[in-house]
């Protein structure tokens, strides 16, 4: 039974599920979300208000940048009090980075935000979209009998799946199964009925305020280990002008070369104040350092362990926390906690 009051905003950004194949050219082209009951006419049967707004023009997911999570931020914050919950449909691409910035960047949520999207676009025939689409409303207006939302954070819905957003990589670009959370147990699997994985969601403690963030900085990259690697790469990545951050992505749990020119570079960068966040190549698994010889002489050039992060999450945890001007060694302590349940200590 969903109360009266429920409703839904339905944000769409742009991505495969929005388009449909020109008759005439056969080109696939984005579509008005107008046109959206015409190719869903299962959203009438929703009981509840589901309201829309639309980025004019639609991005590709690709285009997507902190400016368009800014943007995304202030449409949910200003709507904040209207909505039961919101459902953003967002091309995949790049949809686990936006996911993880928003975990961030909502602080206090206590409100569903649902990521979805399609690997087939919402006017074929065999689109995933229309029940991705259909169940990321449902779950955005899931409550418990008290009222309370049974999903209070931002999570990715894909192929029956419901993850925290800031735990999900995507892993293929050809089925529908696009995405994984390798780390941490899924929040919801949709069957005949939808089952909730309670433990696992955000719990509901004292009533939070939304605090939305807008203040983030772009100014890190991304160094992945590979065998053979130059020194003249690296060098030349460190002394990139107003570097703040790297995700240093290494081998198994933690481990890089032994060479001592890369571990005298990543101690001259920690010195200068660049953060280095040590992140496993490997999907699963985690960072510990203390584990081999080959990690702790990371420890010891300042190296901070990401822990079982994804390097998407890596990312948009340091923007966030960049934005906030902290200090470097405040920076490299809030990556050791989680924020937003991106890491498990």
């Amino acid at each position: 039974m969903t109360p009266e009051n429920t409703s839904v905003l339905l944000i769409y950004t742009g991505g495969t599920i929005g388009m449909i194949e020109n008759p005439e050219t056969g080109a696939l082209e984005n579509f008005n979300l107008e046109q959206l009951q015409k190719h869903v006419p299962e959203l009438q049967k929703f009981a509840f208000r589901i309201d829309t707004y639309q980025f004019d023009p639609p991005m590709d997911s690709s285009d997507m940048d902190p400016e368009a999570w800014r943007r995304l931020v202030r449409i949910i914050s200003d709507n904040y009090q209207q909505y039961t919950g919101f459902v953003i449909l967002h091309g995949t691409d790049t949809m686990a980075f936006t996911a993880s910035a928003l975990s961030f960047m909502l602080e206090g949520l206590n409100k569903p935000v649902i990521l979805t999207g399609s690997q087939l676009p919402i006017g074929v025939l065999r689109t995933d979209g229309k029940e991705n689409l259909l169940t990321s409303i449902e779950i955005a207006t899931a409550c418990h009998s008290n009222g309370r939302p049974i999903v209070p954070e931002v999570c990715i819905f894909f192929e029956n799946h419901l993850m925290r957003g800031n735990r999900t990589t995507k892993i293929n670009a050809e089925n529908f199964n696009a995405f994984r959370s390798y780390n941490y147990p899924v929040l919801a699997s949709a069957g005949i009925h939808i089952k909730y994985n309670n433990v696992q969601i955000h719990p509901h403690g004292i009533r939070r305020e939304l605090k939305p963030h807008f203040l983030l900085d772009t100014n890190i990259a991304i160094l992945k280990l590979f065998p053979g690697i130059q020194e003249n790469v690296v060098r030349s990545l460190f002394a990139t002008e107003g570097l703040k951050a790297v995700v240093l992505e290494t081998y198994g749990s933690g481990n890089a070369p032994r060479k001592p020119w890369f571990v005298q570079l990543l101690s001259d960068a920690s010195r200068r104040g660049i953060v280095i966040v040590n992140v496993t190549q490997c999907s699963s698994g985690t960072v510990e350092m203390e584990r081999y010889e080959t990690g702790y002489q990371l420890i010891s050039a300042g190296v901070v362990s990401g822990y079982d992060i994804t390097t998407e999450s890596a990312v948009a945890k340091l923007m966030f926390l960049l934005g906030h001007d902290y200090e470097p060694a405040k920076v490299r302590e809030l990556m050791k906690r989680p924020l937003a349940g991106e890491i498990t200590v």
